[in-house]
């Protein structure tokens, strides 16, 4: 609004200047922008990143299992140097542990899975998620997950297009700018030695 009040006041004014109307045209170019381009692009960003978050829950849940394992033992600690804060933070809420599991074909599995510290004793069971094949995966993402990803790539896409056009606007003003600067300038080159003199008509 400010933009197109800007390109009104500038149409017939006597002291405007051609840099004054590009720079009102290019305020309400921006401000255009903003309006259409930049909902524009956060919509089609999330569109997008939505549709391929959601095939892929599609495909982990039609690729992933899920079963009960049960714990036989505390996995050996690794030996090694001395451990991060993070892994000792990981270790207080997860453990690693020996467990059995069945596999999709029926087959009985043995292995090192991770697991909540209340579910690692020996007998415990807990979830586990297993590929086609029988070993241990990550579980699916949710299709919730996926909607909260999807959302947070629009509204970046939209941030990101916003802070565009926000800088082409300030570096076409600054051009402007800078061409006044240049045409003032040469404007007092040419009538400044004569100001004041005699007969100069100042």
């Amino acid at each position: 609004m400010r933009a197109a009040i800007g390109l009104w006041r500038w149409r017939h004014n006597p002291l405007r200047r051609t840099t004054d109307l590009v720079e009102a045209w290019v305020a309400l170019v921006a401000v255009a922008l903003l309006c259409l381009l930049v909902p524009l692009t956060g919509w089609a960003a999330g569109a997008s990143a939505h549709g391929s978050l959601q095939r892929a829950v599609r495909v982990q849940q039609e690729q992933r299992v899920p079963t009960t394992a049960r714990v036989l033992r505390p996995a050996d600690r690794p030996s090694g140097g001395p451990r991060t804060a993070e892994a000792a933070g990981e270790e207080r809420l997860r453990r690693s542990v020996v467990a059995e599991w069945t596999a999709p074909d029926g087959s009985a599995r043995t292995g090192t899975v991770t697991t909540a510290r209340r579910t690692s004793a020996p007998g415990a069971a807990f979830p586990l998620w297993t590929d086609r094949t029988g070993h241990p995966v990550a579980p699916p993402m949710h299709a919730d997950t996926a909607r909260a990803h999807a959302i947070v790539a629009g509204l970046t896409a939209a941030l990101l297009a916003g802070l565009m056009v926000e800088i082409v606007r300030r570096l076409a003003v600054r051009r402007l700018v800078l061409t006044r600067y240049a045409r003032l300038d040469r404007a007092w080159a040419a009538t400044g030695p004569d100001w004041g003199r005699t007969g100069t008509g100042s």
